[in-house]
């Protein structure tokens, strides 16, 4: 199937891609769609087909990217609601959900162990909360005055972009830790089924991060300024990371990062230059496939690498 469109059965649409249902549903739509097309299903609720599509068509084709054209058509009300309704369900749901897999897979470890990853993980629920309070106190309320043609002063989507961080890298790094860093002893059925709902969560983030820059952004600046129809480039996402061993110096650098050292300190401390710090760093990164301080310290911590009293 190419190309979704608004005339087609929503049954046909969930067919195509399972995940689906989690989006429709987020717009209020349910599972009791019987033989109905998304137009009619949308109707009832108030919502623009087309702009549910548009959003389905993110979750389903890798390469897509609407054009400006089809952005000038949608409804940006539909997408706020959208997200509105998606941060709820990840810090409501997902990530509530997710809590009770991590508590029957740390059943076995210690409670140092215990207690540095439920530290990581509920740092990670915090900076999730912040960041998309940041998004409904202040960008969901801008953009609907722009919708009814009133512009609150010395605020524009430029500044939602320019503090639009990378809510997806510290998950990522709790991946890694579930899978790498803890014990044998830990339950298999319990560590797989928190990886999958892991995967699942980060693969949302991204289609969810991807229509706010891709879609939401571009169609703000529609309606601050109707003429401007620039269509960003955006960069690719990085290719997946090679896996191998820490060597000893990588080791000793590690412990350096979780005690907090800055680079140059580091760099003092093991008697090398700043570049080669900055190089032992990457290779730590692209070795253990975490990219975060936070994360880094956690790992440092499960493989013994360094005590947790040392850094408190």
């Amino acid at each position: 199937m190419d190309k979704f469109s608004s005339n087609m059965k929503v049954a046909d649409l969930v067919e195509a891609n399972y995940r689906l249902l989690g989006v429709l549903s987020r717009l209020g739509i349910d599972g009791s769609f019987g033989e109905k097309t998304v137009a009619e299903v949308c109707s009832p609720f108030g919502l623009d087909a087309d702009t549910v599509i548009l959003l389905c068509e993110v979750y389903t084709f890798p390469d897509f990217r609407p054009s400006m054209d089809v952005l000038r058509r949608s409804h940006v009300g539909d997408v706020l609601r959208y997200l509105h309704q998606s941060h709820d369900y990840y810090l409501n749901r997902a990530l509530i959900d997710m809590e009770e897999s991590i508590s029957w897979l740390l059943a076995p470890c210690t409670k140092r162990q215990q207690d540095v990853v439920w530290n990581f993980f509920r740092g990670y629920k915090t900076e999730l909360k912040n960041h998309f309070g940041f998004e409904e106190e202040e960008v969901i309320p801008y953009v609907q005055g722009l919708i009814i043609g009133q512009r609150r002063s010395g605020f524009s989507i430029d500044r939602f972009e320019e503090n639009h961080s990378n809510i997806d890298e510290k998950l990522s790094d709790f991946k890694n830790l579930v899978m790498k860093s803890l014990p044998a002893e830990c339950d298999s059925f319990a560590r797989i089924s928190l990886l999958f709902a892991v995967y699942a969560l980060q693969e949302d983030l991204k289609c969810h991060t991807w229509i706010e820059d891709n879609i939401l952004v571009p169609m703000v600046r529609l309606l601050e300024n109707p003429r401007r129809l620039h269509d960003e480039d955006r960069p690719s996402a990085e290719p997946a990371a090679e896996r191998s061993e820490l060597s000893d110096r990588e080791k000793e650098i590690l412990v350096s990062v979780a005690q907090g050292l800055l680079n140059k300190e580091i760099a003092d401390k093991h008697h090398i230059s700043i570049n080669t710090v900055i190089t032992h760093r990457k290779n730590i990164t692209r070795k253990t496939g975490i990219k975060t301080v936070p994360g880094l310290t956690v790992y440092a911590i499960l493989n013994n690498l360094i005590d947790i009293n040392s850094i408190e």
